[in-house]
């Protein structure tokens, strides 16, 4: 039985419940990498070890639940609205965020009267980034998606190339009909043994929340946030602001609640905060979301392709560094500047959508192109960089739970009393599953 499962109708201790010993291990990790720095950042492998292994299910997780969702639908007409439906909203709410982060930086000004002499700033600390930025093209990632081989999609670390072999296989199976069911129903219970190894991984979350959080205080240090306290604050209460609110209105005009989908995915948002990676909880994303009442096929395809371009947190973080930068080294950015900055972001986040450390490529990529703010001042939130990127893997995940549902909804693929359960917390009327976390708490 998975860790946090409800037994009988009856919760279980919390001491047994999975997100109780992540929320241990975070404040754990925080002590240690504080109160004893070098040993902190040498538990490194912890944080790394555990999000190997997640990404070592990743690829099967993906292509299974996406292929099943196809075949079993038997409408690929209702594949292609899904895919219109998740893109539509992606763009609305990207740009959506863009504008906020901007909008915020101009009204805090977070960077005003630091007056930093840009020549002054060690620009070689980001030179990796700023290459990995050029090399980024919207070009290269549409080519990019396409795997080497069919095999190569799963061994790529690739969710989009999982994606696009997932779906021609799908469809694939839906086109040759009926001698394709023993396939489908093979991969059904095929399915079952990955969701419960995923089950078995999620024991380890504690270990990894530890030593990931343990690095980051040991390595950068709780005193520089201090130095930049001004825009990481501004930053966490901006994404709080659009989760809480924008997020939320969209919620509630949806029929469920923000505060009630953040509390059910409690367990998986804790694992992302102490690993600083969203990926971190995408197996258990797809899982409580058809536990919620979406479609299988929905999930499939919009949360896979929601941590490549469905990138809320990144984008706040985007404008919102991007005009710290210039406001600290004293550049000023007229009315049209900014938006052609705001443009330059919405092409730039999509071009380098699922690279490794996408925040600081695609902030590298925007400036790169946008002479007049110096891209060494990217040098100045280095230090602080890991400590925002706890904010934007959060904003990111919630976001894509939102967005799951919502076209889940517009598609009419939503079991909306299956919903309210699982928000409401009556695991015992849910359909029965290999949870990951399903206390109501």
């Amino acid at each position: 039985m998975g860790p946090g499962v409800t037994t009988g109708g009856q919760k279980r201790p919390f001491w047994q419940l999975l997100y109780f010993w992540v929320l241990v291990g975070i404040i754990a990790g925080v002590a240690v990498g504080y109160f004893s720095p070098a040993f902190g950042a040498g538990l490194q492998p912890l944080g790394d070890g555990f999000i190997n292994l997640v990404k070592m299910i990743i690829p099967p997780v993906i292509f299974l639940t996406v292929v099943t969702g196809i075949a079993g639908s038997r409408q690929l007409a209702a594949l292609g609205r899904v895919v219109v439906k998740a893109f539509v909203y992606f763009l609305f709410f990207s740009t959506l965020a863009l504008i906020v982060g901007l909008v915020v930086a101009n009204i805090v000004q977070p960077g005003a009267g630091m007056n930093v002499d840009p020549t002054t700033l060690n620009a070689a600390s980001i030179h990796g980034f700023e290459e990995k930025a050029h090399e980024t093209t919207v070009t290269g990632f549409l080519l990019s998606v396409i795997p080497t081989t069919l095999v190569s999609a799963f061994t790529s670390g690739s969710i989009l190339q999982i994606l696009f072999v997932a779906v021609l296989f799908g469809v694939s199976l839906t086109l040759v009909g009926e001698a394709a069911r023993p396939v489908t129903e093979m991969l059904e219970r095929v399915a079952l043994v990955i969701f419960r190894l995923v089950t078995i991984v999620m024991w380890a979350a504690p270990v990894g929340a530890f030593g990931a959080m343990a690095f980051t205080i040991g390595k950068y240090g709780l005193g520089s946030l201090l130095s930049l306290g001004a825009l990481v604050g501004t930053f966490y209460l901006t994404a709080l602001i659009f989760v809480l609110g924008i997020l939320g209105a969209v919620a509630a005009l949806n029929g469920f609640s923000i505060l009630k989908l953040i509390r059910y995915l409690k367990a998986e948002l804790l694992l992302v905060l102490g690993t600083s990676s969203s990926e971190a909880a995408l197996p258990a994303l797809i899982q409580k979301m058809q536990r919620a009442g979406c479609d299988k096929e929905v999930v499939g395809v919009v949360v896979p392709t929601g941590y490549s371009f469905n990138l809320d947190g990144t984008n706040i973080y985007m404008t919102l560094a991007a005009l710290f930068i210039a406001q600290a080294t004293g550049v000023e950015l007229t009315l049209g500047e900014q938006i052609a900055l705001l443009g330059v972001a919405m092409l730039s986040s999509k071009g380098a959508a699922g690279v490794t450390g996408s925040g600081f490529i695609t902030l590298a990529a925007t400036l790169a192109i946008v002479p007049k703010v110096p891209i060494a001042g990217m040098a100045l939130i280095l230090g602080v960089d890991r400590f925002m990127s706890e904010c934007r893997s959060l904003t990111n995940f919630i976001g894509n739970a939102v967005a799951t549902i919502v076209v889940a909804r517009w598609e009419g693929a939503l079991d909306r009393d299956q919903l309210a359960r699982a928000l409401n917390g009556t695991p015992d009327d849910l359909p029965a599953a290999a949870p990951i976390e399903s206390d109501p708490d």
